[in-house]
């Protein structure tokens, strides 16, 4: 039984897969022309999740063969699991007007990109991030399961999900609850794709917005693996280069 299980968790993901990949194809364009637009304007790159959402996020952030300028827009307490308890993590999520005092004191202004990854889209962070940064005039990418707005109440006092709020939307598919199996013996459905099919999806972006970059003449600063030769070298030079729009290395 638990090699089915395996097997079927595999089907599952991909399955979810295959799903994005052909059902967002517009939109990962999308996506990717506009982190493309905000590099070669001269513009920053910000990613941000909340609890397990951030695990997305922090996967394009100095990565190799990911883009030298995205940088992690970080909220104390919010950012994966490490917070004790961690439970106190998903309370912040509901904190009215924590955003504000986030963005306030980050360094996005007007002309940069901030991708939010927020599964439910539905908690008072996500909601309020996408909408005061635009505010500021930063273009916002949205990374969320849409179905969630369909099925679940917001817990933001406007009412409206974190899609309502974004230039462009990433639709992950991931069903209401984030669990891919259930057993008759087993009380609650488990294993959760929302990881594996999200970092995907932010993946094909990245890889879309090189692509789109090289297409203009413009050589995408990228980074690559310290576990190369040469790799450190080459990161030194990408990170002098574009030193005034990376942030973490501060």
């Amino acid at each position: 039984m638990s090699d089915q299980l395996a097997d079927q968790f595999f089907d599952a993901a991909i399955g979810l897969l295959q799903r994005v990949r052909d059902e967002e194809r517009g939109t990962i364009r999308a996506a990717g022309a506009l982190l493309a637009d905000t590099v070669a304007a001269g513009g920053r790159l910000f990613a941000f999740g909340a609890g397990h959402s951030s695990l997305a996020a922090q996967d394009v952030v100095y990565r190799a063969g990911g883009l030298a300028l995205m940088n992690l827009l970080a909220v104390p307490g919010v950012v994966g699991v490490d917070v004790m308890p961690a439970t106190l993590g998903s309370a912040l999520e509901r904190v009215d007007g924590l955003a504000s005092a986030v963005l306030d004191s980050s360094p996005l202004r007007a002309g940069d990109a901030l991708v939010i990854v927020s599964l439910s889209g539905r908690n008072a962070l996500p909601v309020e991030m996408a909408v005061n940064a635009r505010a500021l005039g930063v273009r916002v990418i949205g990374v969320t399961s849409v179905a969630y707005a369909g099925e679940t109440k917001s817990r933001h006092t406007s009412g409206t999900f974190l899609k309502d709020h974004c230039d462009v939307v990433l639709d992950s598919k991931i069903a209401v609850g984030d669990a891919e199996l259930s057993l008759d013996t087993v009380p609650a459905p488990f294993a959760p794709a929302s990881t594996v099919v999200t970092s995907a999806l932010l993946q094909a972006v990245v890889a879309t917005a090189a692509g789109a970059l090289a297409d203009r003449g413009v050589e995408p600063p990228l980074l690559r693996s310290g576990n190369v030769d040469g790799g450190h070298d080459w990161n030194r030079k990408v990170i002098e280069q574009y030193g005034d729009r990376i942030f973490y290395r501060n």
